[in-house]
């Protein structure tokens, strides 16, 4: 898997990179064919925002959130990707269409 980590009007510390590589690894554990994930961390105003875009064998999953804090939109855009990915194994193993 290929993680790329970049940041808007922030920088991306060696903490915020490490916190979204552990982050990351659930859901990797979930589906083992993810190409690339594209991780894009920016303030806005008041806002932090998380977005992710993950390239799959056959289908792209997009997730973001915004929150106050940076690391519970991390959290949160986390648990959309997680949820995103399951229901994607689900739908590629499951025969009946």
């Amino acid at each position: 898997m290929n993680l790329n980590i970049t940041g808007h009007h922030v920088e991306v510390t060696d903490a915020l990179r490490d916190y979204v590589t552990d982050k990351m690894a659930r859901i990797e554990g979930h589906h083992d064919k993810i190409i690339s994930v594209n991780v894009t961390l920016k303030v806005e105003k008041l806002d932090q925002k998380a977005e992710a875009t993950l390239q799959l064998a056959g289908n792209t999953i997009h997730a973001d959130s915004s929150k106050p804090d940076m690391y519970a939109a991390i959290d949160d855009m986390i648990d959309v990707l997680d949820r995103q990915v399951r229901h994607h194994k689900r739908r590629i193993t499951d025969h009946r269409g």
